[in-house]
């Protein structure tokens, strides 16, 4: 069996915290992890700005509710999910994520979870485990499945790094420069030609 793992942000749909900093003004929050390779860190950062402007989870949810999928990736999702299994590893959370996995057409999620006052109030994260996408497509290979993995961002390197095969998707040039062994690719025609090829061996005659 073969199992395409994708990154959410930047892959499929816009960057969540990008989309946010355009509504409420905040440059200091376009930083993702495509500049920052410490998750916990951005993170952390994060929920400073969140604390000091007083912006709570709804006003997050309202900006997520208005995104739609990035042009394209509903029909790839479509294309690859009639030819191996799909399994999203995103460092979003599950508060984030619902309105976004059903306009994908509910693709399997792994991801992380907010800890949420009464008040909307986001105090907090939990990770699901450190070095997760990692660890994930590590798992999937212990149980004798074929992997591939792409993303676009510092923390997608692990679980590329750790698949049988893997590709980056629409990354900055500067880490594709940084990493030049591992394909860079722009469309979503060439990422399927990738899987074609180097998970499920097909010839592309």
């Amino acid at each position: 069996m073969h199992v395409l793992c994708l990154d959410l942000e930047g892959v499929l749909v816009p960057e969540i915290w990008i989309e946010f900093s355009k509504k409420t003004g905040i440059p200091e929050l376009t930083r993702t992890t495509r500049d920052e390779p410490d998750y916990s860190k951005l993170m952390n950062f994060r929920l400073d700005i969140l604390r000091e402007k007083g912006l709570k989870l709804p006003d997050i949810q309202e900006v997520i509710g208005s995104m739609d999928p990035l042009p394209g990736a509903v029909e790839f999702i479509d294309t690859v999910r009639a030819e191996a299994q799909v399994i999203i590893l995103s460092d979003t959370f599950t508060q984030f994520a619902q309105p976004l996995m059903k306009k994908l057409g509910y693709p399997t999620l792994f991801c992380n979870t907010l800890e949420v006052a009464a008040d909307g109030s986001i105090t907090g994260f939990a990770l699901r485990q450190e070095e997760g996408k990692k660890m994930a497509v590590r798992a999937l290979k212990g149980i004798h499945l074929s992997v591939m993995a792409a993303g676009d961002s510092y923390n997608d390197l692990g679980m590329i790094q750790e698949a049988d095969t893997g590709a980056l998707f629409r990354a900055p040039a500067g880490i594709a420069a940084q990493f030049p062994g591992i394909p860079a690719y722009e469309q979503y025609a060439e990422l399927l030609a990738h899987m074609r090829k180097n998970l499920l061996g097909q010839s592309g005659e």
